[in-house]
C-alpha cells in the first residue's frame, strides 16, 4: 500500500513541477509518469540496497531513459521530461539538514550528510548522461543503418 501511496505523490509532485516549469498540457502526464516511474524505482530500489545513493543513481537513469523515450514519442525536447521527472530525485531535505547541523555547530552531522547529498546529487548528474550517451548511441546507430 505504501507503495501505491509514493506512486500517487511522486506523479502529482512531478506534474506540479512540469506546471510550475511552464510545460506544454499534452506533456504533464508524460511528465508525471516520467517522474513516478524513477522515484517507484528509487524506493525499490533504496529498500533492496539500504543506499539512497544507489536508489538516486537507478532512478535518475530511469528518468533518463524513459525522458529521451518519450520526448521521441511525443516529439518534444527530452529536457522537458527529465527536468520535470528528476525533480523527486533531488536531495532538497539533505541540502536543509547541512545547512541546519552547521547553523547548530554540529560540524560532524554537516559533513556527514553535505558529503551524502553531494553523492546523490552526483548519481542525479552521472545517471542523466548516462542514459543521455546511451540514447544518443542508439541513435548513431540507427543512422548507419
Amino acid at each position: 500500500m505504501d507503495i501505491i501511496k509514493q506512486l500517487v505523490l511522486s506523479f502529482l509532485s512531478t506534474i506540479g513541477f512540469s506546471v510550475l516549469f511552464s510545460s506544454p498540457k499534452e506533456t504533464l502526464g508524460y511528465a508525471g509518469l516520467n517522474g513516478s516511474i524513477g522515484w517507484t524505482l528509487y524506493y525499490i530500489t533504496t529498500k533492496v540496497f539500504h543506499s539512497n545513493i544507489t536508489g538516486t543513481f537507478f532512478g535518475a537513469v530511469t528518468v533518463g531513459l524513459l525522458g529521451e523515450f518519450l520526448a521521441r514519442l511525443r516529439k518534444k525536447p527530452a529536457t522537458i521530461f527529465i527536468t520535470s521527472g528528476i525533480v523527486p530525485l533531488v536531495p532538497g531535505a539533505g541540502m536543509y539538514y547541512t545547512m541546519l547541523a552547521i547553523i547548530e555547530n554540529d560540524f560532524t552531522m554537516a559533513a556527514t550528510k553535505g558529503v551524502e547529498t553531494f553523492f546523490i546529487a552526483a548519481a542525479i548528474a552521472v545517471g542523466i548522461i548516462i542514459s543521455s550517451g546511451f540514447s544518443r548511441s542508439i541513435r548513431r546507430v540507427k543512422l548507419k543503418d
